[in-house]
Parts: structure tokens; sequence; C-alpha cells
């Protein structure tokens, strides 16, 4: 039998078998409260235009026919005397007097006959009706108005429910979330299957005398899976599962989210056995200094967060997760032994993780024959269950603008493209010259790493441009997965970076803004090459700084005196140099092979790296497909750029060596051989020639 389950028409809803009704008291003794202080300021306000006398003293004023006008209300007497009637509207003051109910009979007659003017309307008014509907009215709006708040500002409790738990409560039926449903994290899941098999079977650790760790703190980075994680472990348990974020429990009121916290733990006891998941916790949880400019409020809510915990006990079944990609501000009082003691990294998946993540995202997706994962998973390197269940989505939305039933193979790499790199800019017009200088930039980038033993092989390049600023690319491919980069990887990756600018200075003769991205990232490697690695000699094995915010931008701040910053500077420059001076020297070692590849991608727009090693080994690229294999007619070449963008700009290019000359040298006609100096052909024309 489950544990938090009911079977029957006692079946527990999502809001827990004790979960607060609505409140009937508390909103109708505030409304009783305000009509009664209405009335009371009314009276006072009322009562202060008028001045208040003896009942000698109205008796007087009629005797001496000083009375102008009398009002009779309920049992007092309302008069103006002639005196105040002669004065200005706005300066008369009124005077009233308490009147015995069997005395007006009379006195009425009395003043009849001295032709005093007496209010018959008020007189015949049932004042106490008026006053019973006035205030019964006013009381039913405030009752209905305070009853409607107290609904939506939490339910029961004083001030609106203020300091009760916002805590979601989900069964297992209501989580729908087992470890079937996660994939990629086989270490997490192991860490966590403990915790559900001590739900499941108490017994077994407590005779031995063993005591489940009160909390487990989940570490990684955004889109890794945390939260599915959490509510899987729920799902496999079948307890009831609490979810609150971290930034619930801080509220602008001090006490509030301490309140709120003593109220989560509360009903999480009732319910026992259960999980409680708290979402970002660094919120509440950051660390006690004045670092982070923490105030009383969530320090107070914290405080509350580490007595509860240590609160209860193991024995109940009730476990704490929380949730944080920034683990080193939490506080070290919550991370002790007895607190969250238990740290599970949450990583970014491995290939075969990827390729899992695949399979559990496309299982509802009806997918093509030729659609292989494997290939998806393999071009995903560093990809996160986010993006993968994106980048599915985005193959899905695909599918569907093309008319198809399918997602097929083009869909999922085309996404990908989307992904990395945004969607084709089609009204962009590029002028000859940026299209030759685009072309030469990633031609150079492919050249530079298909000539290096350590650099990763080209998949596609493409100078089509795209929605994130990028006027062309260059794809690269790992053929296997690498957890770790020699200094040799990285020197061939900062050559492959500045080979773009390289391209342009070795063919044009100019440099362009287009390589500011390239370089930012060969510079970012270089540092990390002398500060981080210690593959610098200078160095040696010295780090000269710290890497802040692991899990999210990877920040690096330095931590060394002035001159040695400098001296590492002056390292960084020189790495740079060297291996930009590597890139210029193997262009022009093959400028041949690089003026070929770029005329051809002039031609096609977007190739294939099997198209590139085609024409480096001197082999007709249009007899290659994606794969390097003979391409049949049926199987067209994959080219997710498509090349109707952008008209094809060098339609009149061969496959020659034609190096573009320098401004120095000028081409005159009478240097140009014979058959360049002829008018341009058609391309059928010269094929055949």
């Amino acid at each position: 039998m489950n544990l938090g389950q009911n079977d029957g028409p006692n079946e527990k809803k999502p809001g827990g078998p004790d979960r607060p009704k609505n409140n009937f008291w508390t909103p109708l003794v505030i409304a009783l409260a305000l009509v009664l202080l209405f009335g009371w300021i009314y009276n006072m306000v009322s009562n202060s235009q008028y001045t208040e006398t003896k009942f000698s003293d109205f008796c007087a004023a009629m005797e001496n026919d000083q009375l102008a006008e009398v009002q009779y209300r309920g049992d007092r007497v309302y008069y103006l005397t002639k005196d105040e009637a002669a004065k200005p509207a706005s300066e008369q003051r009124a005077c009233y007097t308490g009147m015995p109910a069997g005395d007006w009979l009379t006195i009425s007659q009395e003043l009849a006959d001295r032709g005093v003017t007496v209010d018959k309307k008020i007189q015949e008014d049932n004042s106490v009706i008026l006053m019973v509907l006035y205030y019964g009215i006013t009381f039913a709006i405030l009752f209905m108005f305070m009853r409607n708040l107290t609904k939506r500002m939490g339910g029961d409790g004083m001030m609106g429910g203020f300091g009760k738990s916002k805590a979601k409560m989900y069964m297992e039926k209501q989580t729908g979330v087992t470890f079937k449903d996660v994939a990629g994290q086989d270490e997490a899941k192991e860490s966590l299957k403990e915790i559900i098999d001590f739900l499941h079977n108490p017994q077994r650790y407590t005779d031995i005398g063993a005591k489940l760790p009160k909390g487990a703190l989940l570490v990684g980075s955004p889109g890794t899976g945390k939260t599915l994680l959490a509510k899987a472990v729920a799902g496999e348990a079948g307890v009831p599962f609490f979810s609150m974020s971290g930034s619930d429990f801080v509220e602008m009121f001090v006490g509030m989210g301490a309140s709120r916290v003593r109220d989560l733990f509360q009903q999480a006891a009732k319910v026992a056995p259960c999980i409680i998941f708290i979402d970002e916790i660094d919120a509440v949880g950051r660390s006690r200094d004045n670092r982070y400019g923490n105030n009383s409020e969530q320090e107070q809510t914290l405080n509350q967060l580490l007595s509860e915990i240590d609160g209860f006990e193991p024995s109940k079944g009730i476990v704490c997760l929380a949730a944080t990609n920034r683990p080193e501000i939490l506080d070290k009082a919550l991370l002790r032994p007895g607190r969250f003691d238990r740290r599970i990294i949450v990583d970014n998946p491995n290939f075969q993780g990827r390729l899992d993540t695949l399979k559990v995202h496309t299982r509802k997706i009806k997918l093509a024959e030729d659609v292989d994962l494997k290939k998806i998973a393999q071009a995903t390197a560093g990809a996160v269950g986010a993006d993968l269940a994106n980048l599915v989505n985005e193959a899905a939305l695909r599918a569907v603008r093309m008319g198809r039933k399918a997602v097929n193979q083009e869909d999922l790499l085309v996404s990908f493209e989307t992904v990395i790199a945004g969607t084709e800019k089609k009204n962009t017009v590029l002028t000859e010259m940026e299209k030759r200088l685009v072309a030469y930039h990633e031609v150079g980038h492919a050249l530079v790493a298909a000539k290096q033993k350590n650099a990763q092989p080209v998949s596609k390049i493409t100078i089509v441009p795209h929605t994130q600023g990028a006027l062309g690319y260059t794809l690269h491919l790992p053929e296997e997965e690498k957890f770790f980069m020699s200094r040799e990887d990285i020197l061939a990756e900062i050559r492959t970076l500045l080979a773009g600018r390289s391209s342009e200075e070795v063919v044009c003769h100019t440099m362009t803004s287009g390589a500011a991205n390239d370089i930012e990232r060969a510079t970012e490697m270089a540092r990390n090459l002398v500060a981080r690695f210690g593959m610098c000699e200078e160095f040696d094995m010295m780090a000269l700084g710290s890497v802040q915010n692991q899990y999210l931008d990877g920040t690096y701040s330095m931590s060394c005196a002035q001159e040695t910053y400098a001296a590492a500077d002056r390292a960084v420059i020189a790495i740079i140099r060297q291996c930009h001076e590597d890139a210029k020297r193997m262009l022009e070692e093959n400028r041949e092979l690089l003026d070929k590849i770029a005329a051809y991608l002039l031609k096609k727009e977007t190739i294939t790296g099997q198209e590139m090693m085609a024409i480096i080994e001197g082999r007709d690229p249009e007899t290659v497909d994606n794969y390097g294999a003979t391409r049949e007619e049926k199987q067209p070449l994959f080219r997710p750029s498509s090349p109707e963008v952008i008209e094809a700009p060098a339609k009149h290019i061969h496959i020659v060596s034609e190096p573009v000359p320098s401004p120095e040298e000028p081409q005159t006609p009478e240097e140009k051989s014979p058959e360049e100096a002829q008018p341009d052909r058609d391309p059928e024309e010269s094929e055949q020639k």
C-alpha cells in the first residue's frame, strides 16, 4: 500500500487532508468593527455641527418667542433661534437638547400656536428603521468584501492569511513524474533512491540504528532537471510533495517569512511521511554577513528554517530537498551535518545521457525513419535537458510549418542550428565584397581546423546571415566526447578562432569587426590556460584566481598581486600572438585550397565538412554527402540554411585558385590571361568547356 494515498470516495484532494477552510468569523468580526467605527465617526462629525443645551434653555427660548425653526429626531430636538437665523447661512449654528417622548405632543401644539416652523417630515419619519437599514446594508457590503478578500489572500487567519504557507502539495497522481521521466542523471538518481527506500521501508534502517539524512541539496546548472528530480522522488515514493520557492518566504513584513516556515513544517508533520522541496533556496539561505546586503527579515526566516530542520525527527519520514545553482553563497549553518548535509550534483549529461534524454522527449513525437538521435546527441555536447526539450519542440513545430506529419532528421538539425545561431535573416542583403570577406573568414576557421591534429572536425560552413548577429558560421562537431582538454587542444582551438581574422589579413589585406567574438573567446581560453590550468612555464602550477558562480556564468576573478597580474597579461598576449602567426602561416601555405573552398562556398552558400575535405583531397565535392559516402539521387545533401535566402553572389566563379590582388599590386588588363580577359560565360558553358 502506497503511503500518503487513500482509496475510495474519501480520496485526498490536492490540498491535503487538513487543508484550511475559509474562515467565517474573521471577516464577520472585521466588518462589524468597521461598521461600529464608521457609526461612531458619523455621530462625532454630525454632533460637532450643533451646540448641546439644556431642556430648560429650549423652553425659555420658546416662551420668549426666540425660536425660528424646530426639528424632532428620535429623542432629540434640534432648534434654531431667531438670532442665529438672522445670520448668513454659513455662520448659523443650531442647538439640540433631549426631548421626553411624552412631552412632544404638547410642545408641538404650543409651537404651532406661536407660529414656529416645525419640520413635520422629520417628525413623521421612522428614524430607527432608517438607521437599521443604513447600518445593515453597510455591514453586509463590508462583510462580503472582507470575505472575498480573505479568500484571495490565503484563507483563514488574521491579516488575510499573510502568515500562512503558500506551499503546494501534490499527491503521487498529481505529480505524474517518476524516474522514467528523468534521463541522463543516473548518479543523482542513485543517491536519491536511498531516500525513496527509507520512505517505503523505514524499519530496515531503524533496526540497525541508522538515521536518514534530514536534507539533500540538489546543485547544478539551470535546466539540468533539479526540480524534475525532486518531483520524481515524490512520485516514486508515493508520498505528499510540498513544493515552495525560496522567494515565497521573503515578505515585506518582518516575521512573515518565519511564520510561513513554521506553517509549512506544521502541514508536513500532519501528513508525514512526505517530502518538502524548496526551490532556489539561495533566496532565503544566503550567508548571514554584510557582503550580500542581508536584512533582518531574511535572517529571521533563515533562523526559523534552521530550527525547524533541527526540530523534526528523521523517524517521522519528513525529508527536505532543496535546489540551487549558487551553492557558494549559502550559509554554512545550512550545510552542516544534520541539515542539508548531502550534496547531490546534477551535472550536464554526457553523450549517453543526452541520447536517453532525447528518447524521453521524443516518446510522444512522431519521428520519420531517417531520424538518428545519436547524431543529434553527438552534436549537442554541453546541452542540458531543457535545451534538448526545446530542440525537440522546435523540430516538431518546424515539421508542422512544412506540412509534414512526422519529424525528420533535417527538422532536428535545423532546430539545432536555430538554437546556436538563430533563425535565418531572409531580408539581409550583403554586398559582393562583404560576401567574399565572410566566405574567406569562415573558410579560414575551417581550413586551419582541418590542418591541425588536435582540432575538432568541421561539420558545416555557411555564409547565410542569422538573427543572433552572425553573418556566417563554421560548425565544429567532436568525433568523441572529451571531459578535459590538453594544452595542445587549447592552443589548436585558439589558432582556429584566430584563423578568421588571419584569413582576412592574408587574402583581403584588411581587418573587419566580424572577428570580435572570436577574439573574446580566444583571449578567454588563453587567460584560462595561464591563470587557471597552470600550463604556463612562467607561473608553473600557480592559480592566479578563482571561479565565481560555477554553475551560472563561470566568471573568473583574479586574486593576485598587480605585478603578477601584469605578467599574466603579457603571457596571454604572447600566446595570442604566437597562435595568430601560426594561423597566418597555415593559410599562406595552403592559399590555393583556401581560394578553392571559398569559391565553392560562395557558389553554394552552405557546404558540409565532407565537401570541404573532398576539395582538400582533390575529389569532386558534388559526389559526397554529409557522411562522405556516394550520394544517391533520392538522398539530397543536407543544407539547413536555404540557398534561396540570398541570391548566389558568385555564379561565374570557377573552382580554381584565384588569388585576390593586393592594393599595392593592382592587375592591369594586359596582365590578365586571355581566358580571364574574356567576358563571363554561363556556368553550364564553362563546365562543358
